[in-house]
């Protein structure tokens, strides 16, 4: 296993491959070694990706966008979400679909599964006005579900204020947070089926004053520490005008039992654009951010964890909607999405979507 990176030095990440993949990647997967990844893509599909031939193959395929996957402990499982409400289970060596269990009535906008692989948990919602002040109307149905991640039976189901955008578990199992549009945050016990806290960030949301009146942005992304006391969340700072996609690249770190933020992206270390995926490195040194750049120099971002400081940036260029780390940390593998092409001459949609695998090193 290769040595951790060291952050007292300068990290650099290099790209060593691209490769394509039929539409847009919005979540992916991977083996331990990364050699084999799993992509959820825009056209609904879920592939099984070899990384050193670039070749693909369909593990099954959603009627509407995948929009989250994960591999099971000992790799033989993979599980999938999409915007058709439906949870799916998959035979990686098989290659077909073992069983799909309809969780909403609406999009699944995130999933996450437990570290010991013993429940799935999954958020929905709709932004729909409750009032004159535009505020997000009441769910429809309870926002987040966790089910057994074995049977597919579903163990709690708790109430949000939706949309419901992201997701987490403490790598004990033991907790899983949702956050919001609002920024809005809930903690619950998933043993007990308890709420045991709630708070709100108004560092991540927009209220529309230009254009159009409506709230933008709120929680794309979270993750615990390893010691499951703290967590992690990013998505974009307020805006005066929304549609422009112009809030600050942050991201948020608190100690969830009683809400208490303990840094952010530091003043003038990021630009403007919409953060959508966050991970940590094995060795919890350092963590990776990245998104869609609207000004500024990067879309990627690699932060010390004690200091919160950035210690390298880049342009990696397109929307990353995705990032993991191999299991040995010396590689990082990004999720993307290129602009969608015309059709070619043979009346075919080009690939828009994209698998980058990086180098980390110091």
């Amino acid at each position: 296993m290769a040595e951790p990176p060291n952050t007292e030095k300068t990290l650099t990440t290099e790209k060593v491959k691209e490769i394509s993949l039929p539409a847009a990647v919005l979540a992916i997967a991977a083996t331990p070694g990364g050699k084999t990844v799993f992509a959820a893509c825009q056209d609904g599909g879920v592939f099984a990706v070899d990384i050193e031939s670039g070749k693909h193959e369909l593990l099954g395929k959603h009627e509407s966008y995948a929009s989250g996957v994960a591999l099971l402990p000992g790799g033989k499982t993979v599980i999938s979400a999409g915007y058709d409400g439906v949870l799916q289970w998959h035979d990686v060596e098989a290659r077909k679909t073992l069983r799909k269990v309809k969780a909403h009535d609406f999009w699944s906008w995130d999933m996450a599964v437990s570290a010991d692989g013993a429940v799935v948990a999954s958020v929905t919602g709709r932004y729909e006005a409750g009032g004159y002040k535009y505020e997000p109307a009441p769910e429809r149905e309870p926002s987040v579900k966790v089910f057994d991640a074995k049977t597919g039976e579903l163990r709690h189901q708790f109430p949000h204020v939706p949309p419901v955008q992201a997701v987490a578990i403490t790598p004990g199992g033991t907790h899983v947070a949702a956050g919001n549009l609002m920024g809005e945050i809930r903690v619950w016990d998933i043993t007990t089926g308890k709420q045991v806290s709630q708070w709100t960030t108004p560092d991540l949301t927009s209220w529309g004053i230009i254009k159009s009146h409506h709230y933008l942005g709120g929680v794309f992304a979270m993750a615990f520490t390893d010691d499951g006391n703290e967590l992690y969340v990013c998505g974009f700072g307020p805006m005066r005008d929304p549609m422009a996609g112009n809030g600050v690249q942050r991201w948020q770190r608190f100690s969830w039992r009683d809400g208490k933020k303990l840094d952010q992206t530091h003043e003038g270390e990021s630009g403007q654009g919409l953060m959508e995926a966050l991970a940590f490195h094995p060795s919890k040194k350092f963590f990776a951010m990245a998104g869609r750049l609207f000004q500024g120099k990067w879309n990627l971002a690699l932060f010390e964890t004690s200091s919160g400081k950035n210690i390298y940036s880049t342009d990696a260029k397109h929307r990353i909607t995705d990032v993991l780390f191999t299991a040995d940390g010396a590689r990082l593998i990004l999720a993307k999405a290129k602009g969608q092409e015309k059709k070619n001459k043979e009346g075919k949609w080009p690939d828009y979507g994209l698998l980058e695998i990086r180098s980390v090193a110091s």
